[in-house]
């Protein structure tokens, strides 16, 4: 890889599978020094496996975090900001998606999804923000292609998705002139733990005629998460510096 993030030092959520993992692992062979986090330390640990393969494992550290605790987002950020000296990008992957019919989909698994996918988000904004804006970094907030078109079964995911779009303008707008950016990523037809478990989630008397026009227009199915991973580097590097307050999509086309 080019080097383009040499210096760099990034917090990734989510980082222990799919495109949170994906992300760390890129970010890494373009030279950032990078934390990741999860709620999930066995992923975590497969996670550093990796990166010792790529003999890129010295410049990672890795954290357990449920990102909707706000007493151990802070903790937890306080402590990565230390051990880093500080923040230039934010890259906040971390999320769950649980699915069913809207007319009775449980009110804990709606607070639960909001719970990790929104407040996290902001949670972990929030506690980075003092360092990004020092950095004049970048926060990255994985929103969904279920924002903005229809996924059936998939109400709470998408009113979660389409909340970090919201935030992530306001932060945009908020803080330019202090030299932030701030970019929601909308994936879609990504072959990850979340599209992967989603399919067992399904109700029972799932119509699958309704993901008929959820396929994308490139390949033959689903992406790996690396071209995911691909733009969040971008994003991070000097490459995106003209980009911010905006949606990116990456889903091949399915929306087009």
């Amino acid at each position: 890889m080019s080097g383009r993030l040499d210096g760099r030092r990034v917090l990734v959520t989510g980082a222990a599978s799919g495109i949170g993992r994906a992300c760390a692992l890129r970010l890494l062979d373009e030279g950032a020094t990078v934390c990741g986090a999860d709620v999930v330390e066995t992923g975590l640990t497969e996670t550093a496996a990796l990166a010792e393969v790529a003999g890129t494992g010295a410049r990672l550290s890795t954290e357990r975090l449920d990102v909707s605790d706000e007493a151990a987002v802070g903790a937890t950020t306080g402590a990565v900001l230390a051990r880093l000296g500080g923040l230039d990008a934010l890259v906040n992957a971390a999320g769950i998606l649980r699915a069913g019919h809207t007319h009775d989909f449980a009110l804990d698994s709606w607070e639960r999804i909001i719970a990790v996918n929104l407040t996290g988000t902001f949670l972990t904004t929030r506690a980075a923000l003092p360092a990004l804006l020092e950095a004049r970094g970048v926060v990255v907030n994985f929103s969904s292609t279920s924002a903005d078109f229809g996924h059936p079964y998939m109400a709470a995911y998408a009113a979660s998705k389409g909340g970090i779009d919201a935030f992530t303008h306001s932060l945009a707008v908020e803080y330019a002139k202090r030299g932030l950016r701030a970019v929601a990523l909308q994936p879609g037809s990504i072959d990850s733990g979340i599209t992967r478990a989603t399919a067992d989630d399904l109700p029972t008397d799932v119509d699958w005629t309704l993901f008929g026009r959820l396929m994308p227009l490139l390949g033959k199915g689903m992406a790996d998460p690396g071209v995911v991973a691909a733009v969040v580097a971008m994003l991070v590097s000097d490459d995106g510096r003209f980009i911010t307050g905006t949606g990116i999509r990456v889903d091949g086309g399915t929306h087009a």
